[in-house]
């Protein structure tokens, strides 16, 4: 078991920011009197609650996806946010590609440049 200090630590992350998730109905710490002790299991939600913030899900959707109890529910849910996040990193490949087609032009005015125009071809059409 490890302590709120333990935890934000090995995480990087402020004890204000577990206590919130706590609040949120995110963590569930055990308390040994008025200290939070958090077990192996809390460890591995708090790792699940950063990797899916990273990826851009708010914390009602979080708490949805790991509250849910039925495989079946998840699994509905999860697809949803899995789409979602298709969705992000399909628009973050386009812009990615564009920088790094922005690299390669040598022109002074990178608009007047035939092969970033190519890039942004596709926001062209209706």
């Amino acid at each position: 078991m490890k302590s709120i200090g333990e935890v934000a630590a090995q995480f990087g992350l402020p004890t204000h920011v577990l206590r919130h998730w706590e609040a949120e109905g995110l963590l569930t710490p055990a308390r040994a009197g008025d200290r939070r002790r958090y077990s192996d299991t809390d460890l591995y939600r708090v790792a699940a609650i950063l990797i899916s913030k990273e990826a851009g899900l708010g914390l009602a959707d979080i708490r949805t996806m790991l509250a849910t109890r039925s495989a079946p529910a998840r699994h509905e849910v999860m697809e949803d946010h899995r789409e979602r996040l298709r969705a992000r990193i399909a628009r973050a490949q386009a812009a990615l590609d564009m920088l790094e087609g922005g690299l390669e032009c040598h022109h002074d005015d990178i608009m007047t440049c035939p092969h970033f125009q190519g890039l942004l071809a596709d926001r062209l059409q209706p």
